[in-house]
């Protein structure tokens, strides 16, 4: 068995096709993100591959939370 180097990263690269599976959409749409910058990603050669945890931190920055009855009355 060979050794890990230290300096790689411990979690799973993902390509374009998987990402948008992760994402529910097509791959034109993470191809997108790539290209304006909105996601991180790592060039391998000529091949693009996307870090999961870019996903769960674009995930999470897009969530919304619900509001409840007390935040509408609040905010009149």
């Amino acid at each position: 068995m060979t050794k890990r180097p230290d300096n790689l990263p411990a979690e799973r690269l993902l390509t374009v096709a998987e990402a948008a599976e992760y994402l529910n959409t097509s791959q034109r749409f993470p191809r997108r993100l790539i290209a304006e910058r909105r996601i991180r990603f790592v060039r391998v050669g000529r091949f693009v591959r996307i870090p999961e945890s870019a996903l769960r931190e674009f995930v999470s920055a897009g969530l919304v939370e619900p509001i409840t009855a007390s935040d509408v009355w609040r905010a009149a």
